[in-house]
């Protein structure tokens, strides 16, 4: 799963092809791990709360290339960085 980005120990994932409805992606911090919906911003699974707050900040920030990255996965295209939080 390649990553797209990272910022404050926090690892953002995508998955290729065969990644199922709705767009989304992956966040791995300090041994929890959870998907967001790009649209909603709804968490599946475990994140500190600090850490949920970095990543749905980001996501809020760089939703269009987050949507753009989903297309590209889809489509089995490489995926592009996305500038991490400062």
């Amino acid at each position: 799963m390649p990553t797209i980005s990272r910022f404050y120990g926090i690892d953002i994932t995508m998955r290729y092809r065969g990644e199922h409805p709705p767009p989304h992606f992956h966040a791995e911090y300090a041994g929890h791990k959870a998907s967001f919906d790009i649209g909603t911003l709804t968490m599946k699974g475990s994140m500190p709360p600090k850490a949920r707050g970095l990543i749905v900040e980001w996501a809020a920030i760089h939703e269009t290339e987050l949507f753009e990255a989903w297309q590209r996965a889809e489509a089995g295209l490489p995926l592009v960085e996305i500038e991490g939080l400062k």
